[in-house]
C-alpha cells in the first residue's frame, strides 16, 4: 500500500529566539508571539493541533491533537537554504558568506564582463525599495540592479521590458557559476519587476541555490524509487536534486491549492511544500497585520487539507527560521521553529520537547518510509509517536 508524507514549511514562522540569537543581533525575537497577539490572527486548526502547547510558546493548558516539538537549528545560519537543508538532513557548520558592504570589485567586475551590462546599487537593500530608488536609472541605462541583504544572497532585479525574464535567468545562472568557494552565496535570486514608478515585483522570481550534498532526504527517497514532489521554491532550494515533480507557486494560496490537489491523488512518497508569503511579503516588510492575516488564511486552508489525509499519511508542519516583523530589522531572525506531526497512525498529544536539530524531521520522514537514516544528520522520533 502506498504511503504519503506531506511536509509543509511555513517560511519564517519562528517561535522565539534561540540561546545564541545574540550572535546575529536577534535577542528577543519571537515571530509567532508578535503575530499571534494581533487581532487578525485566528488559527483554530493550528491551535487545536498543538501550536501553543510547544515548549516555550507560553500558553497554559493548551490542547494538542498532534505530536509536537520545538526545533533547534543546529547549523550556523538563519537563512532559507541552510534551514531547509537541515530539515532535509544536512548540517552546515559554517554560515554562507554575507556582504554588509556590498560585493567586492572583483565579483562585480566579473559579473559585468559575463553579462555585458553594468551594475547599479551593490549593497544591502529592501527588495521593494531598491526598485523605487534605482528602477528609473535602470530603465535609462539598462544596467542591472544588484543587491544583497543580511542573508547570503546575490539578487538581480531587472524590468521585464528591458531584460526579458529568460535573459534575467541566464544572468543568474552566470552569477551562480561564478559565486562558488569563497564567494559561494546560498542563493542567486532573479527579481523581475514591471510597470511604472514605483514599480512592482512580478511573481516570476527564481532562486538558484548551491548544490546540496548528495545525501538529502529528497535525493535518498528518489533514489529509492519513491515520488518526491516539490511545491513552491523547494525545488530551487535544492537545485532540483532529488525531485520527481515540481510545481512553482505564486503565493501561499496557490501553494495550498496545489498541495490540496496533490492530496486528492495517489502517489507513494513525499510532498515537500514551501509557503513563502509569510517571509517574503510580510516578515521582510515588517507587516504584522499582513502576517497575522496570512496565518489565518493558511489555517483555513489547512482545514481543507486535513480531511484529505488517508490512513497511511503523515503531515508535518514546521518552519525554516524566523522573521520577526516587530523588530527594527527586516531580515531573518535566529529562532526556534515549531513542529506539528499528525496522522491516523500517530499518537495524539505527545510532547517531544526541544529537539537538537531540524534534521530530526528529515530522519523521521525517512523512517516513515522504512528507509535508513544513517546517511543524514538527525534522529528520527517516529518510534515515539507511532501508535
Amino acid at each position: 500500500m502506498a504511503k504519503r508524507a506531506f511536509l509543509i514549511v511555513l517560511d519564517s514562522v519562528g517561535i522565539g529566539a534561540m540561546p545564541d540569537a545574540y550572535k546575529w543581533g536577534d535577542e528577543g525575537s519571537n515571530t509567532l508571539g508578535v503575530v499571534s497577539a494581533h487581532p487578525a490572527f485566528f488559527c483554530p486548526n493550528l491551535t487545536e493541533m498543538g501550536l501553543f502547547a510547544i515548549d516555550g510558546v507560553g500558553k497554559k493548558n493548551a490542547s494538542a491533537r498532534t505530536c509536537y516539538a520545538r526545533m533547534t537549528e543546529s547549523s550556523q545560519g538563519k537563512d532559507t537554504t541552510i534551514g531547509h537543508w537541515e530539515i532535509a538532513g544536512v548540517y552546515s557548520p559554517k554560515p554562507f558568506p554575507t556582504y554588509p558592504n556590498g560585493f567586492p570589485d572583483e565579483v562585480i567586475s566579473a559579473f559585468e564582463k559575463a553579462t555585458g551590462r553594468g551594475v547599479l546599487c551593490n549593497r544591502p537593500y529592501s527588495g521593494t525599495e531598491v526598485i523605487k530608488d534605482f528602477g528609473e536609472e535602470h530603465l535609462k541605462t539598462g544596467k542591472l540592479i544588484v543587491y544583497t541583504s543580511a542573508d547570503s544572497v546575490f539578487q538581480i532585479a531587472a524590468h521585464e521590458d528591458i531584460v526579458p525574464v529568460e535573459t534575467l535567468y541566464e544572468y543568474c545562472k552566470q552569477a551562480r557559476a561564478m559565486l562558488q568557494g569563497e564567494h559561494g552565496v546560498g542563493r542567486v535570486i532573479a527579481r523581475p519587476f514591471n510597470g511604472e514608478y514605483p514599480f512592482k515585483r512580478t511573481p516570476r522570481r527564481h532562486d538558484y541555490s548551491l548544490l546540496p550534498p548528495e545525501n538529502t532526504v529528497p535525493a535518498i527517497m528518489k533514489n529509492s524509487g519513491l515520488d518526491v514532489i516539490s511545491v513552491g521554491k523547494i525545488y530551487d532550494i535544492f537545485a532540483g536534486l532529488g525531485f520527481t515533480e515540481s510545481y512553482p507557486t505564486v503565493g501561499n494560496d496557490d501553494g495550498m491549492d496545489k498541495t490540496i490537489e496533490i492530496a486528492k491523488r495517489d502517489f507513494n512518497g513525499l510532498c515537500f511544500v514551501n509557503l513563502v508569503d509569510f517571509d517574503m511579503t510580510y516578515g521582510h516588510r515588517n507587516d504584522i497585520e499582513g502576517y497575522a492575516r496570512a496565518m489565518t488564511q493558511f489555517d483555513k486552508r489547512l482545514g481543507e487539507l486535513l480531511p484529505l489525509l488517508k490512513e497511511d499519511d503523515m503531515l508535518i508542519v514546521t518552519a525554516d527560521h524566523g522573521c520577526d516583523p516587530a523588530t527594527p530589522s527586516t531580515d531573518h531572525s535566529r529562532e526556534y521553529t515549531p513542529m506539528l506531526a499528525y496522522g491516523k497512525k500517530l499518537k495524539a498529544g505527545v510532547n517531544l520537547g526541544t529537539r537538537d536539530s531540524f534534521a530530526d524531521i528529515g530522519a523521521t520522514v525517512l523512517d516513515w518510509f522504512s528507509l535508513p537514516t544513517d546517511k543524514i544528520f538527525g534522529k528520527s522520533f517516529l518510534k515515539e509517536i507511532e501508535k
